[in-house]
């Protein structure tokens, strides 16, 4: 009866997967007059395509704090948040907590915090995530997922909340993101992510950190690159790579007794070598398959970081130079 019951919930579980797609670059692509095509070379909004074409039922959008030129704030993010929702697709907000670009490498403090105490900037943290949370509610838009901190691997707001020199501060302003989420939407799912998913030691780590000095979240959230892992580690293979994410999925989800979601993959686009992009096809419809059978329910979705982007700007989109999916983009309805 047990194993029914557990075998029950898998199902239930697959039958909720999600596919989709992070979209931050679309509005501007529109400014500058990208029209984007189906594979039978028919116009299609890209929304509209991804859902309709692509069995996508996610958007995630990135949201900065100050951004020059308001590419990536709150007003941009709730003009697609509106067409998210009337196409009856799921929306999963990713904070940066940064003026621009939040990863790995860097994580800068946006202007207006800088030189603030640590029980100012949580404030501010908790402030901006109220506000722009706010904005959507007002607007009868309700996220399902919202990310604290984008790929925050060695912690975020710089150096106040960098994981090494100040690991307390950082499960610190993971906790003040949490907070701020669950008191505008309760039911929304807080996600912790961080990047090489294939890394098993990085997510013990760093999770370990935040659950010790007082942090939450409801789900972790992975990245997935071959490419990039690659191009790092020439020793390692994609496949090696994919199977070691697997594997951490099921590690995570059972360590921390939590869902998983890959929320950004990407494979390669070479126009002038096509078997790439029947790779990348064979790649992605993998990742798909083993997140959904392979971890017992727990990996709830895969998100395709930019798929939309064109050769020459992004080498891991999805379409080709002339706006139409490529190959790749098979890999989501197989």
């Amino acid at each position: 009866m047990a194993w029914c019951l557990l075998a029950t919930g898998a199902l239930l579980a697959q039958g909720d997967f999600v596919k989709g797609a992070d979209v931050g670059f679309l509005q501007g692509q529109e400014r500058w007059g990208v029209k984007f095509h189906d594979r039978n070379g028919r116009e299609r909004e890209c929304l509209e395509l991804l859902k309709n074409d692509y069995q996508m039922s996610a958007i995630r959008m990135r949201v900065w704090v100050d951004p020059r030129g308001g590419d990536c704030d709150k007003y941009a993010l709730l003009a697609m948040a509106k067409r998210v929702k009337a196409l009856g697709m799921d929306l999963m907000v990713d904070f940066h907590y940064s003026d621009s670009w939040a990863d790995p490498a860097k994580q800068p403090i946006p202007k207006a915090w800088q030189g603030h105490s640590f029980k100012q900037m949580k404030k501010d943290l908790r402030e901006h995530t109220i506000d722009v949370l706010s904005l959507l509610k007002a607007n009868g838009i309700e996220p399902r997922w919202v990310q604290v901190g984008n790929e925050t691997a060695n912690g975020l707001l710089w150096p106040m909340g960098h994981i090494e020199k100040n690991p307390k501060q950082y499960a610190g302003f993971i906790r003040a993101g949490y907070d701020a989420v669950k008191k505008v939407f309760p039911k929304a799912i807080v996600i912790v992510h961080l990047d090489r998913g294939h890394l098993q030691s990085l997510y013990d780590w760093n999770l370990d950190i935040v659950k010790k000095y007082g942090g939450k979240f409801d789900m972790v959230g992975m990245s997935l690159y071959p490419y990039w892992t690659m191009e790092g580690h020439p020793e390692l293979n994609a496949e090696d790579i994919i199977t070691d994410c697997i594997a951490n999925i099921r590690h995570v989800s059972e360590k921390y007794k939590c869902d998983v979601m890959i929320v950004e993959t990407g494979f390669e686009v070479d126009e002038q070598h096509p078997e790439k992009m029947e790779e990348g096809r064979r790649q992605l419809s993998r990742v798909i398959r083993e997140a959904r059978t392979l971890t017992s329910g727990h990996c709830r979705g895969v998100f395709y970081w930019e798929p939309q982007c064109l050769p020459g700007g992004y080498k891991l989109g999805a379409f080709n130079s002339k706006a139409a999916p490529t190959a790749i983009m098979e890999g989501f309805v197989e």
